[in-house]
């Protein structure tokens, strides 16, 4: 199975950093191979503009799905966006790993969508859901949160975490035609002893270890 694994944090000692060598070396020591994205370490710009192409449909007025179609029968993005995009097209399994920040995800990653799922190359032409670009790929969630697993229960004091994922496993992996699996969430890492978080990294590296026998959820209603 071949995963690429997109992640963001901005420290390099971080929890979530190390489920990003966890999944690394556990997904490579399973016999899969595996490309990453480190985005802050890339320094991802993840504001979109004239510089995701290295063409030009409309000098006048910047429309980005204009440019973004263009762009693919010219084989014309930038070649940072490129080479993710060939990184998509690559994989089996893509994994987001991130902090959950503001109920969502953090503005580099965030960005990265705008700017890599672009419209021609990604979607468009009715190639959604179903019928997406990459059906037949699977996507999973990987994310920390700054509070315990009671406060993202159906009401509880967060709400349930699955309706908060929604806009992102249905509304950006889903809408581009992946198999979403369960996401895999490590509640309040920060309030946890150290022997807390070994035992979730274990966990973690334990199931990746199956990951490719694993069967997609339904997220659509919540």
């Amino acid at each position: 199975m071949k995963a690429f694994i997109v992640y963001w944090h901005p420290e390099p000692a971080s929890f979530n950093a190390a489920m990003f060598r966890t999944a690394c070396d556990a997904l490579s020591a399973a016999g899969h191979e595996v490309k990453s994205s480190n985005l802050h370490a890339m320094r991802f710009d993840p504001v979109s503009s004239r510089d995701n192409f290295m063409t030009t449909k409309d000098a006048d007025f910047l429309k980005l799905q204009v440019e973004e179609m263009h762009a693919t029968e010219m084989h014309g993005f930038a070649l940072e966006i490129e080479s993710e995009i060939s990184k998509i097209e690559w994989c089996d399994l893509m994994i987001w790993q991130f902090p959950l920040w503001w109920f969502g995800m953090p503005a580099m990653l965030k960005g990265w969508v705008d700017r890599v799922f672009a419209m021609g190359r990604v979607y468009g032409g009715h190639r959604f859901y179903d019928a997406g670009v990459f059906r037949g790929k699977r996507a999973m969630l990987s994310l920390t949160t700054g509070g315990p697993e009671a406060a993202y229960c159906k009401g509880a004091f967060n709400g349930d975490i699955n309706a908060i994922l929604r806009p992102i496993q249905r509304g950006m992996l889903q809408f581009v035609g992946f198999d979403v699996l369960e996401p895999h969430i490590v509640y309040g890492p920060a309030r946890l002893t150290e022997e807390q978080r070994k035992e979730r990294l274990g966990t973690y590296a334990s199931r990746l270890q199956g990951i490719a026998n694993e069967a997609p959820v339904d997220v659509g209603v919540y």
